[in-house]
């Protein structure tokens, strides 16, 4: 096969004779088999035969070639599809010039060479009618889907995952059934069924459904002024909305390339677990395993088995998935359930037999353990020693609310009515003055100084950490630092060159632009993202007081430029690292949030028509709206009455400002000794213990001691348990709760958990009807 030109980044001499190594160079690195994802059907212990011992020929890498050849079936390490020879066990290669170095036709980083194959074939057809169809279908199926059970608690998140797993075999599945027919459309020549459905086909359908899995930010501001502000918006007005905000990111995802895709150093460890799934995925496909049960017949296990069982606590025995087993022995006893409650409590019970509870956070078996033990810490922390001491001291008044709960109330312990203090849109001040000041629980303004800390700890652990490379890579075009992958991609053209006043719009843009190299140089080296919605709102509330509409949308693009910017780069990394052209990785993306802004909207606004007493508290089927209610009650505080009443020297919860010197100091003892940040938990308890404890058994136990079986499932029972579920909930919901008003069953089991203090929010103290608390003056 005639070899195919590309530019070089560096001068280098043609490659001669490359020959195998010995021993693999993967063992030697620091215990890797342990601490570093890789490739489960890689056997690290046999010698691989000599490239030159096949009859295939080995093309030099340089000077502008790429390694490509017929596979001639010998024993050395082959990639599928495109039947090119490794080069993972190449020595050192020298140049033949006068300018002499050594390099190494490999990343320096072992997790990347366990997971990535350091060859290419360009010629692979990754632009084919199978890519967008099934592209598509993942991206209106997970849209609509997540859109629906975002609006529910407990939820469940239909994750990229499971279009990974499932895309393989529907696209071999079209491989054998669409014809092979070449056409002829005005110069270019195309067919339905071009040739064997491949690896770089199957990224790119993964990556349109990654693109997706989070739904729409702007959704929840659609929401909020439907329900918060009583607003009757138009269609026009709710697609524009949304689509400004999901594609408002994109823009600045081609600046982050230099930063987060094209150093060898931003590992970004998320597209390690993808890349290396996708090689396990198409290596063993089709292949009988005969020592152990294969992934596929794995998955379908997990399936059936989470379908079936999410019966029980999702239906049968609702008192499993909240299991506030305490709470059920004194359901009275407010100070029990204030800490073991789960409803309006701090789930200190712990125990859960729902996937959708102990997932509600992200899947356990996904996140390192790590990160799950710095989030336990924590949550014992702030929410089990540090909110307790608040509340029971009645600072801040929080004895007379619930323990933890997202909304906001007024001094009678009642909801905070929003329609009483903004008038069209804006707020007014002599009725807030008539009404109420606003009252947060305990929860919420740990939650608040929590995100505080948060932003003030990235930037200080960013300074410390990576202050050198970001100055350096803004001085340096980063072509001498471009590994074997970044040489390989050379073969590919790069990507194409309300109330809210436009200048807020300017500001949110450039505060995107800003944060997103430190924000992604943090998930790319740890995977750790650091949610900065909080920080941003603080800002538009001060540059835009008194329109809370326009401080959500100043937020939704601020974070959404940050938010999307940061997520291209990681699929850009995914693709750099599978070898997929930009430009396609760019229309793919695109394309997907365009359809997905779409698909939300309109599934939004069938549920609001349809569900009935939606985003309420006492809605029957829990669609009770947790991230409305929580974007709501976030514009209240910040655009309506504002910062400077709340958190300005002198206001009530003036002292939560101290968490942004607790965030700044943190970073420097960790830097010097754990050199990590611990997470910081925004959830109820119950998730995190839940959540924690499944980890730990699967990320740690499992890992530690049944290392095999854990790089062979893990990642297929997540998504097994994750699919299970969601099927359970769509039959259960559209088959026995939605029509005719539903069919219950009312036992003791449904009905228990809901029948105590928690569930009912009862306060430490209840005021007495007619009498308020807190100050006497406000303004």
């Amino acid at each position: 096969m005639e070899t195919q030109p590309y530019s070089s980044a560096t001068n280098i001499a043609a490659l001669q004779n490359l020959r195998a190594r010995g021993v693999p160079d993967v063992p030697e690195d620091v215990e890797f088999l342990m601490e570093h994802l890789n490739d489960p059907n890689f056997d690290y212990y046999a010698a691989p035969a000599s490239p030159t011992s096949s009859t295939t020929e080995v093309h030099e890498l340089e000077p502008k070639k790429i390694a490509m050849s017929e596979y001639s079936g010998g024993a050395s390490d082959f990639d599928v599809e495109s039947r090119v020879e490794s080069t993972r066990y190449s020595t050192a290669s020298r140049t033949a010039t006068s300018s002499m170095f050594e390099y190494d036709d490999e990343s320096p980083y072992p997790e990347v060479r366990a997971a990535v194959a350091s060859i290419d074939d360009p010629t692979m057809h990754v632009n084919t009618f199978r890519m967008w169809f099934l592209g598509i279908f993942y991206t209106v199926l997970i849209s609509a889907l997540n859109q629906f059970f975002s609006m529910r608690y407990p939820s469940i998140i239909i994750t990229a995952i499971i279009a990974q797993l499932t895309a393989l075999p529907l696209g071999k599945g079209m491989e054998r059934i669409l014809p092979t027919t070449r056409f002829n459309t005005m110069g270019y020549i195309w067919s339905f069924n071009p040739g064997p459905f491949n690896i770089k086909e199957h990224v790119l359908i993964t990556v349109m459904a990654n693109v997706v899995v989070s739904g729409a930010y702007a959704t929840d501001i659609i929401a909020t002024q439907k329900v918060f502000y009583n607003q009757t918006l138009t269609t026009s007005y709710q697609l524009c909305l949304v689509l400004s905000t999901q594609l408002i990111g994109f823009s600045l995802g081609g600046l982050l390339r230099r930063f987060l895709v094209w150093p060898s150093s931003m590992i970004w460890p998320g597209a390690l677990v993808t890349s290396a799934l996708f090689n396990t995925l198409h290596k063993s496909y089709g292949k009988p395993e005969s020592r152990h049960i294969s992934r596929e017949k794995f998955f379908c296990i997990a399936l059936g088995c989470s379908f079936v069982w999410y019966w029980v606590p999702g239906y049968l025995w609702t008192g499993l998935s909240v299991f506030n087993w305490v709470c059920w022995i004194a359901p009275n006893n407010v100070a029990v359930n204030a800490l073991f409650g789960t409803s309006t409590g701090l789930g200190m019970g712990i125990l859960t037999f729902d996937w959708s509870m102990i997932s509600y956070i992200g899947s356990p078996l996904v996140t390192p353990w790590w990160s799950e033990a710095n989030t336990v810490v924590a949550l014992v922390i702030c929410f089990w020693i540090i909110t307790p001491i608040i509340y029971f001291t009645n600072t801040w008044f929080t004895a007379y609310l619930p323990i933890s709960s997202y909304f906001t109330y007024d001094n009678t312990g009642l909801q905070y009515d929003a329609t009483q203090v903004v008038v069209n849109g804006s707020f007014n001040v002599a009725q807030y003055e008539a009404y109420s000041p606003v009252f947060m629980t305990a929860t919420m303004a740990i939650a608040y100084g929590v995100a505080f800390a948060a932003f003030s700890s990235v930037v200080v652990h960013t300074f410390l950490w990576y202050r050198r490379d970001i100055v350096r890579r803004l001085k340096s075009s980063l072509r001498d630092e471009r590994d074997v992958h970044s040489r390989l991609m050379q073969a590919y053209p790069e990507i194409f060159p309300t109330d809210l006043p436009i200048w807020a719009v300017c500001v949110a843009l450039a505060l995107a632009a800003l944060i997103a190299i430190p924000v992604g140089m943090l998930q790319a080296i740890t995977n750790q993202q650091i949610a900065l919605n909080v920080m941003f709102e603080m800002i538009g509330a001060y540059l835009l007081p008194g329109k809370p509409i326009a401080v959500m949308i100043f937020k939704a693009s601020a974070y959404m430029g940050t938010n999307q910017a940061v997520g291209f780069a990681g699929d850009l990394k995914l693709g750099h690292y599978m070898k997929v052209p930009p430009r396609l990785m760019f229309m793919a993306q695109v394309l997907a949030a365009f359809i997905s802004s779409i698909v939300v909207t309109l599934v939004q606004d069938w549920m609001f028509a349809n569900i009935v007493d939606i985003c309420t508290p006492t809605q029957p089927d829990f669609f009770v709206c947790p991230s409305t209610v929580t974007f709501g009650s976030a514009s209240l505080l910040w655009g309506s009455i504002g910062p400077h009443r709340l958190f300005s020297p002198g206001a009530m919860y003036s002292p939560l400002l101290w968490f942004f010197a607790v965030g700044a100091l943190l970073p420097i003892p960790f830097y010097y000794l754990a050199r990590r940040i611990g997470a910081m938990p925004p959830a109820t308890g119950i998730n995190f213990a839940s959540w924690a404890i499944v980890g730990f058994i699967f990320q740690w136990f499992m890992r530690r001691y049944h290392f095999r079986w854990w790089m062979r499932y893990n990642y297929i029972l997540s998504a097994g348990l994750d699919a299970g579920v969601t099927l359970s909930l769509i039959v259960i919901f559209f088959v026995l709760q939605m029509p005719k008003g539903g069919i219950t069953l009312n036992w003791w089991g449904n009905s228990v958990w809901q029948n105590t203090a928690d569930a009912m929010g009862t306060p430490l103290y209840v005021m007495p009807p007619g009498q308020t608390f807190g100050p006497s003056t406000w303004s």
